[in-house]
Order: structure tokens, then sequence, then C-alpha cells
């Protein structure tokens, strides 16, 4: 393989992806098996998510918090479901400052028990609920089988931590949690999810109920790319989290949590991207535009600059880079920011300076299909109309290619060739862990959730022919 191209999609899906977030320079592997280090431009990516839901979540009365990273072992213990759930997944310390600790200490995998015990000291009236809280910083859980930004041994997350009087508020908050999540993936990342509830055996170590944002991949998989939890009282029993209320009577509260990672990196990567490298939505790219200025003279090159700073400066509202490298080629900076997945390419030369002109590359549109010339008046206002003409085309795209590898097989062995053949069923199920595990065994497919959406009416359960009344989406899935 020529060094400097991916190895293409359809031949070896694993390595385009594993090349192209090296190459691309978003992170690379740490020392450490299974850890990763996020670089510069990756982490410019994570920023502008994260800006983008942190924005959300301040506008619905959440605010933001730090816990600690060491939570004690009997912490975990009080929640028996939890403890089962993560307990494969736990990384211990028993030694600190050279002596073995009285109790071992975990690394956070997740911190509703830590937050739990803090909540059960703040929290002493109706008064002081509800409490909305998020909190940004790592969790490291033990995964044997990694891959850069979809699942490492520690990864970077939002998870809030919710809690409330009555069932019907928890309830309320975790489904407009999920909506949020909704509406940065399609809005800000161009990634059609479908929202749902994920089944009894999916769900969270110590839910009540779990939801989801389920997106389909590139090569048609499944990615849990953001989960909200119901958490019921099981958490504020097992933590005494406790409220005197308007009777004076105490009571137990209803408390939610829900997270958001850099798993979402991945999903952004392989949603949209192609042979060439990354296509990033301009509402989160690190950089929006990019303009390449081209010369061969030295005479040429005052008059180009001129043309470029010019530009550049009514360009101020955007992300925005200049390409002035001299000991490369155009052609060399065109590759290396199609690599990038840079929305949108600028290019002045000495004819577009004498035309007043600046030629524009669309991304998600290769060769000469995306390109076009404007004139340089009015460039903002150009650009910012291109850059929205993108993202809705990259959303539009996204979608398409969704629905068409959505199948509604009409009975379980169609059910088992599409899955077969990398294909999403949308049916007819009704509830049974054994018969779900089953599938899993017979296809490698999972429920991936029962959307939200639903058609209403009754059908057959794919897999055992009873009557249900809810369809579920089931997939291979990362």
């Amino acid at each position: 393989m020529d060094e400097k191209k991916l190895t293409p999609k359809s031949e070896n899906y694993s390595d385009w992806y594993n090349q192209l977030v090296q190459r691309a320079e978003l992170a690379d592997y740490a020392p450490v098996r299974g850890c990763m280090v996020v670089r510069p431009y990756g982490w410019s990516l994570w920023e502008n998510i994260q800006a983008a839901l942190d924005s959300r979540f301040k506008a619905t009365g959440h605010k933001n918090a730090a816990f600690p990273l060491f939570i004690p072992m009997s912490f975990l213990e009080k929640e028996k479901e939890h403890v089962e759930g993560f307990s494969p997944e736990l990384a211990v310390v028993t030694i600190g400052g050279g002596s073995e600790l009285e109790e071992p200490l975990i690394v956070r995998p997740t911190s509703e028990t830590i937050i739990g015990y803090m909540y059960s000291k703040w929290i002493q009236s109706y008064r002081d609920l509800p409490v909305l809280i998020n909190q940004w910083g790592n969790v490291v859980r033990w995964e044997m089988r990694t891959r850069l930004f979809l699942r490492t041994l520690e990864f970077y997350w939002q998870e809030g931590h919710t809690a409330h009087a009555t069932a019907e508020e928890a309830e309320e908050e975790t489904l407009r949690m999920l909506d949020i999540y909704t509406d940065f993936a399609v809005n800000e990342a161009a990634v059609p999810v479908i929202p749902g509830r994920k089944s009894e055996s999916e769900k969270f170590a110590g839910a009540v109920r779990s939801y989801t944002i389920e997106g389909m991949m590139g090569d048609t998989k499944a990615l849990q790319a953001g989960t909200s939890h119901n958490l019921g009282q099981n958490f504020a029993k097992a933590f005494e989290i406790q409220y005197l209320d308007q009777n004076n009577t105490l009571q137990h509260c209803w408390t939610t949590s829900w997270g958001l990672s850099t798993r979402f990196i991945g999903a952004i990567i392989m949603t949209h991207g192609d042979d060439q490298g990354l296509i990033l939505p301009p509402r989160l790219a690190p950089t929006q535009v990019v303009i390449v200025p081209i010369f061969r003279k030295e005479e040429e090159q005052q008059a180009v600059m001129a043309a470029v700073d010019k530009v550049k400066a009514q360009l101020s509202e955007f992300r925005v880079e200049i390409d002035d490298r001299m000991e490369v080629t155009p052609g060399f900076k065109f590759n290396e920011w199609e690599l990038k997945g840079v929305p949108l390419r600028l290019e002045i030369g000495p004819k577009d300076v004498a035309k007043n002109s600046v030629a524009l590359a669309r991304r998600d549109i290769p060769g000469r299909d995306g390109k076009s010339f404007v004139p340089q008046d009015g460039i903002a206002e150009t650009v910012g109309n291109m850059l929205d003409t993108i993202q809705a085309d990259m959303l539009a795209k996204a979608t398409q290619f969704r629905d068409e590898h959505i199948f509604e097989p009409k009975d379980y062995d169609e059910f088992k060739e599409i899955v077969k053949n990398d294909g999403w069923c949308y049916v007819w199920w009704k509830p049974n862990a054994a018969n779900e595990a089953q599938i899993k065994e017979d296809t490698k497919a999972t429920l991936r959730c029962i959307p939200m959406d639903q058609p209403g009416g009754k059908g057959k359960c794919i897999f055992s022919g009873e009557e249900a009344t809810e369809k579920a989406y089931f997939a291979r899935a990362y």
C-alpha cells in the first residue's frame, strides 16, 4: 500500500479507521495498552463537542462540578447490581505511598456511588431539590479489546447526576437529556441517531430504565453514542439520599445519570469519513476554512498574500487557518487538509487576484463537482451559506445511508440473512431475555433500542411469533 494513502474502507474498514485516526492527528497509542493520547487536533474537536453540549446543559439548569477519581471499594458494593455489572472492568488500587491500603480504592469507572454519597450529605429538605450537576472528566474501565476513541481503558466524557423529589420528575429529566443528546448529534454532528430505550438485558447496571442514542456507522454497524439512565431509588436507598417532604416525612430521592464520551469522535469519523480521510461537520470542525495561497514567482507572492489577508479579515466569525508553508506544494496541502476533514478550502492565486475572486472547494464533495468560483466581496456571507449547506447535506447523506440499510424482515430466517449482510432489522419484539440472548448467539446482533417513535398497533414478535406491541432495532455493534 502507498504509505500516503489510506486503506480503502471497502477493503478493510478497521485498518481504514485506525490509520485515519493517527494520520489525521486525532489521537495516538499510549505506552499503556488500551490507552490513548488525544492530540491537539482531536482535543480541539472534543472541545467543540464539549461547548455544544455544555451550553445545552446550562440552558436546562445544570451546573458543573468535579468529584474524586478514587472511590472506596465499599461504595461500589453498596449497590449490588452496580458492582456486579462493573466488577470485570475495575482498576483497583491496593498500595498507596508504599503501604498497603486498609481499604482498596477503585479508579472510577463512573461516579454514581461517590456522587450518591455526597448527595446524602447535601440533601436534607425538599427545598434542596432538584440537584442538577454535571461533571467533565475521565474514567477508567479495564477493557480487553480496545480501539482508539471507540473503546479505551481511559476515556474522557461528561456524566450528569441529578436528584429529584418524585419518580415523574426523574423520568422527565432522563428523557430531557436523551432529547438533548439527540439534538446535539443531529444538529451539531450531522449524525442521524435513533433515540430509544434499552432492553432489560442491555440497560446500565443499577438503572431502572436506560435510554440511548444509536448511530449507524459507515460499515452499517451500530454505535451506542450516548446514554441516559433513570436510576429510580436504587442508589438513593444504597446511600441514604433522603429528604423531608412538605409533610415533614422522610423520603428517598429519585436519581438519574447520563453521559456522552470521546467515543462520539469515533461516531463522527465513521459516519462521515471517506477514502481520502475525515469529513467533519462545519459546526464542530476545529478548522472550518483553510485558505491556501498559490503562486510560483516571488513577484506574485505579495499580491496573493495581500488578497489572502483581506479575505481572512472578512472571515473573523469562522475558525480559519492560512496554510502559507513554502516547503510543500499546493497539491500536498490539498491532500493534507482533505485528510483532516476541513469543510471548506479557499484557494487564491494570481488569476483570482486579477478577477477579485476565490476558488471554493467543498470537502464533502470531492473533485471538480465540489469546486466553485465566487467574488471576494461578500465572502463572509458566501462562506457562511456554504458551511450551512455542507452541514445540511452531510446530515441528509448520512440519513439516506442509514435508511437504505434498515430492513423489516418477514421472518427469523430473513432476519438472520439481513444481519449476516450487515443490515439493521426493525422488527416487532416481545421482551424476553432468553430469546434476546439466543439471537445474539445466532447472529452476533444485539437489541440496540426500542425506539421512542413507535408505529402503534400490534404485530408478531420476530423470534417467538407471540403478539408484540413494540418494535425494536437489532444490529451488530461496536
